[in-house]
């Protein structure tokens, strides 16, 4: 059942980087029709996003430590404003880290896409499956069940796509590859975001 009822922000503090987000649309005007990124660190940190898929006017509008929620709080700021093709959403993984569990998540999921689409109801909407990390392994299970809960939801729903980035981060014993990581054992690495590209290239409405 759909929750009808959504928490507050995990921070107010996002603010800020709303008010960033307008100062840098206001210096660089952002693409018309964009496909929009948002969510937390890992998109945030995605430095060769615009370079990654060439042809296709991305906007990267992540704010990093965020959960899904904020993500819905701040929807207008981070993508409807844009009038976007498409939103690709990485979050969840600060929500797990919070203590919320994967039925929160997938809620708050179904709440982005209802408030995206009450503005914009064809738009095409993605979720980047939350990642393993060596330094968060204990939440592994609490992550991949959330990660279960999204993808059976969006394979009932038209125009919404859950991208498995989790599984290439993951070795042959199903541990995350210290490899992929930064020294914080959290964040991604240059090899890491190449792999995601490959992924999710496909789904990229042009």
């Amino acid at each position: 059942t759909r929750a009808t009822t959504l928490d507050p922000v995990s921070d107010p503090a996002w603010v800020q980087d709303m008010a960033r987000f307008a100062a840098e649309d206001a210096a660089n005007p952002p693409p018309p029709d964009p496909v929009v990124f948002t969510g937390s660190s890992s998109v945030r940190m995605w430095n060769t996003l615009v370079a990654d898929f060439p042809g296709v006017p991305v906007l990267n509008r992540g704010f990093g430590g965020s959960q899904l929620r904020d993500a819905v709080h701040h929807a207008d700021e981070v993508a409807l404003r844009y009038r976007p093709r498409q939103v690709l959403v990485y979050a969840g993984d600060n929500d797990i880290n919070a203590g919320r569990s994967p039925e929160q998540v997938l809620s708050d999921f179904q709440a982005f896409v209802t408030r995206l689409r009450s503005e914009q109801p064809g738009v095409r909407i993605g979720y980047l499956a939350i990642k393993p990390s060596p330094v968060r392994i204990e939440q592994l299970p609490r992550q991949q069940a959330a990660n279960r809960l999204v993808r059976g939801w969006a394979s009932t729903q038209a125009g919404i796509d859950f991208i498995d980035v989790a599984t290439p981060l993951l070795d042959a014993s199903g541990q995350p590859r210290e490899d992929l990581f930064i020294g914080d054992r959290l964040h991604l690495n240059a090899a890491a975001y190449a792999l995601w590209r490959e992924v999710v290239m496909p789904y990229l409405v042009r």
